[in-house]
């Protein structure tokens, strides 16, 4: 007989000796699509970049774009930080919706800009629906998803980015071919996109339901085992897995930032530097690079606008494919050489290449080929840095915790990268913009070592066993 205010339950393992279902190929579809629309985005701006410096009304300059590239990345932060606090509030399912329109409505505004303020404000306002979509996407994701999945699972979605890269690239590449449109249309419509996209993920994500892991804590173990039953209805079981029975306190208020600092520094300081300087790392890289990677296309190699998304696409399919491809072995190899390995082999890689680049060995396709090996390895580290900081901590702070990490990694590293790398490449010197490269591999470097030294072997473990509840009754 369970004591009066505690919830004994087995929900959890139920959840994780599922085998792999239509549910959670559905679920994972209609969540992992933020990573698309992230994508989307991120590719836009870069590939937009000639037609926004060449459009009759805004007229924005290299720095401009670097500025609102970072405001872009700014608003993520400080979405990921509010959004974040209300997804373990209110619940993940509440916020899946919220964060998605003021992504719509703040996308949809973009395509009308009319000067470099608007532009700007309307791309922080972007960014702070997919930071709060991160939070609540990414929480839920590791939520619903069977232990012995949960590596590769994370990473195919957080890889799924580059499919909306793709559909970025393509479509500005098509939407800017000269005299297909009025100069001040093309780029407007590529804006578009993601709004109409958005309205697509809003009917897929009408049935979802809520975490049946959030609903326990609360103390709504009924609604979590119905939840529960629906997707064991359609799912197999693994009896070799045993159910392992969970008691609780039920926590109706949400974990106010003294108690999370306590937990991140005190319980668990070791994963929090770790999680810190995986997310700070590879934001600078990916952030600083990426961003502005359509500058150094048209600044270095003469490619002009019209042709920058042919570029990005092969580059997008080989992002992709590395975490498809790479993630089941974070499952199997284990999380810790994993990490350790794509976060060095990047490293290591765009070393060489920007000895390539400072030589002028490269040409456009060049370089193309060359990013698209580093970022084979690149991004699955970097996908591997939302999974560390997903799975690492407590259920009443995950949302939290992810916004946390996300936050001062993309502050330290990504808002100041792509702002850094505009200002290198407007001087025109390779040898300036050699030298920002080589400190994005030195921090690769870096994030590996930290890999090596503070990682653990959480695969195929539960949430649950990786890190206890707050409301686990001693």
């Amino acid at each position: 007989m369970t004591p009066a205010g505690l919830i004994e339950t087995d929900l959890p393992s139920r959840l994780d000796r599922l085998g792999w279902s239509r549910f959670h190929s559905w679920a994972m579809f209609a969540l992992g699509i933020t990573w698309v629309l992230d994508g989307l985005e991120v590719t836009l701006a870069g590939s937009l970049a000639g037609a926004l410096q060449e459009s009759p009304t805004l007229r924005l300059t290299e720095s401009q774009i670097g500025w609102a590239a970072s405001l872009y990345l700014l608003g993520a932060v400080l979405g990921g930080f509010g959004f974040g606090w209300a997804t373990d509030r209110f619940g993940r399912r509440r916020l899946f919706f919220v964060t998605l329109w003021v992504y719509i409505i703040a996308t949809a505004s973009t395509a009308f800009a009319v000067d470099f303020w608007t532009f700007a404000l309307c791309r922080f306002l972007t960014g702070a629906g997919i930071g709060g979509e991160y939070t609540a996407i990414n929480s839920a994701v590791q939520e619903f998803t069977p232990a012995r999945y949960r590596g590769r699972a994370d990473l195919a979605i957080n890889g799924s980015f580059w499919v909306g890269a793709a559909i970025g690239a393509l479509g500005a590449a098509v939407l800017l071919i000269p005299g297909l449109l009025p100069p001040d249309y093309g780029w407007r419509i590529a804006f578009g996109i993601g709004a109409v996209l958005s309205l697509f993920i809003l009917f897929l994500r009408r049935n979802l339901p809520e975490s049946p892991r959030w609903l326990v804590v609360r103390g709504r173990t009924d609604e979590a085992a119905a939840i529960v039953a629906r997707i064991e209805a359609q799912a197999p079981r693994d009896p070799a897995i045993p159910l392992r029975r969970l008691r609780l306190h039920a926590r109706h208020e949400a974990v106010d930032p003294v108690t999370v600092g306590r937990v991140l520094f005190r319980r668990y300081p070791r994963r929090a530097a770790l999680g810190l300087i995986l997310m700070a790392t590879q934001a600078f890289f990916y952030n600083a690079i990426f961003f502005t990677y359509a500058l150094v296309l048209g600044r270095y190699y003469d490619v002009s606008p019209a042709d920058i998304g042919w570029f990005i696409l092969p580059f997008a399919a080989a992002n992709f494919l590395g975490p498809l491809l790479l993630g089941p072995l974070f499952d199997r190899v284990g999380r810790r050489p994993m990490i350790a390995a794509t976060y060095m082999l990047s490293g290591i890689l765009l070393g060489v290449a920007t000895l390539l680049f400072l030589g002028g060995r490269l040409d456009a396709i060049g370089q193309t080929v060359a990013w698209s090996a580093i970022f084979f390895f690149a991004s699955a580290a970097a996908s591997s840095a939302y999974l560390t900081v997903g799975e690492c901590f407590p259920l009443e702070m995950r949302a939290l915790a992810i916004a946390f990490f996300y936050a001062v990694g993309t502050g330290v590293g990504g808002v100041i990268g792509p702002a850094l790398f505009g200002e290198l490449i407007a001087t025109g010197a390779r040898g300036t913009l050699a030298w920002g490269y080589a400190g994005a591999a030195v921090l690769m470097l870096v994030g590996g070592a930290a890999a090596l030294w503070l990682g653990e072997a959480l695969e195929r473990r539960s949430l649950e066993d990786v890190a206890a509840p707050l409301a686990a009754a001693d």
